[in-house]
């Protein structure tokens, strides 16, 4: 069987969407499928063209972010048309697209059409994205009205990657939208070393931390809120430090005191090294994301977790077994599920331990892959 992946992004640009297509690529490559991938060239010096794990070619293609996290083709570059039509040249038998408010998989449909494919949307997302103007959330959720539409309509199956995304893609396509979850490539976890120059930087503090791409319907400032407002005497224990880059980043750094460490975006290797020296993991997520790649490996990194419902944390977190399930995301929730962590190192440490055990258990990429190869020949037949 041959596969023509459209990603939006593509390692070693970073994130739990790009983690996902990468080993997605890499198991289902292992079971002898030739895999294609059309990804924009982004950060600019990546490779035009590379081939990895063997049977996964990627092609990059000239792009553009026309906001944070948001890549266009560079449709006036005469490369960006050439490397498109060359795919013309291959006959594949199923083509995939990933996330509907991406333009790739617009882009996806296009070409499955034309080619007269079979087309297997993998969605990511729960809800309409929020950002930080009012003007572009609208503009966002327009856009998912009109081609995100057409993708979840189009494509053969819709595939949910949690079940908060399987209940927003009925809103859209009310066919069944199989639920199938990531699973997490537990010995390239087990091989990267703690970040211990991180700890010698605080050592007498509990390290809080949190990663995600900065958009508003993260509900970072809700963290930052609810750390400024802890007593003194809590205060004085934790350092906060969040990983990742976005729209949000200028508007959260002036909202950071001396207890908030801003550190930009990171490698993905970088980013496992700190969240296994911290102790608390903060997903303060509003509804948006699908299943956050970043909760599952602060879980498998034995972080003591504090979560809001959204992004599939309700499907994973069993609140006072293996995390803190908070209701919402507001300060106040937060720093009352905080302040019972800072004070009960017990707890912390029963809670990150079980995390640990519940997501090797669940979060199998030999399980998901042969789920997703069952739907893939059935659907090439």
């Amino acid at each position: 069987m041959k596969v023509l992946v459209f990603s939006p992004y593509y390692p070693p640009h970073t994130g739990g969407l790009e983690t996902h297509s990468d080993e997605f690529n890499r198991y289902l490559s292992q079971k002898g499928i030739d895999i294609i991938v059309f990804a924009p060239r982004l950060p600019v010096t990546t490779p035009k063209k590379e081939i990895l794990y063997g049977k996964v070619h990627v092609i990059r293609y000239p792009a553009f972010n026309v906001i944070s996290n948001y890549p266009l083709p560079k449709f006036w570059n005469l490369e960006f048309w050439q490397q498109f039509f060359s795919l013309f040249q291959n006959d594949f038998d199923i083509v995939i697209s990933r996330t509907r408010f991406f333009f790739s998989s617009f882009l996806a449909l296009i070409y499955a059409k034309i080619q007269q494919k079979k087309l297997v949307h993998i969605e990511h997302g729960s809800d309409f994205v929020k950002l930080s103007s009012h003007l572009k959330t609208a503009i966002a959720k327009f856009y998912d009205y009109t081609f995100g539409w057409l993708v979840f309509r189009c494509a053969d199956i819709n595939i949910s990657i949690s079940e908060a995304v399987q209940k927003f893609v009925l809103t859209f396509d009310k066919r069944l939208s199989p639920v199938i979850y990531r699973g997490l490539d537990f010995d390239q976890i087990d091989a990267i070393d703690p970040d211990f120059e991180i700890r010698k930087q605080f050592p007498d503090k509990l390290i809080a931390a949190t990663a995600a791409r900065l958009y508003k319907w993260k509900g970072i400032e809700n963290s930052i809120n609810a750390i400024e407002k802890l007593p003194e005497n809590i205060k004085s224990k934790i350092i906060f430090i969040i990983i990742g880059d976005g729209e949000d980043f200028s508007r959260l750094k002036k909202m950071s005191g001396n207890l908030i460490r801003m550190l930009g975006g990171l490698s993905r290797e970088k980013t496992l090294a700190i969240l296994k020296t911290s102790d608390i993991f903060i997903h303060s997520s509003l509804p948006g994301g699908g299943l956050s790649t970043s909760l599952l490996e602060a879980m498998y990194c034995q972080c003591a977790i504090i979560a809001t419902p959204n992004e599939g944390a309700d499907e994973v977190i069993n609140n006072e077994k293996n995390g803190l399930l908070i209701a919402e995301s507001t300060p106040e929730m937060i720093q009352t599920a905080l302040t019972k962590l800072i004070e009960n190192k017990e707890l912390r440490e029963e809670l990150a331990q079980q995390a640990k055990q519940d997501v090797r258990d669940k979060f199998s990429w030999e399980k998901s892959i042969d789920s997703y190869l069952d739907i893939l020949e059935t659907i090439a037949k």
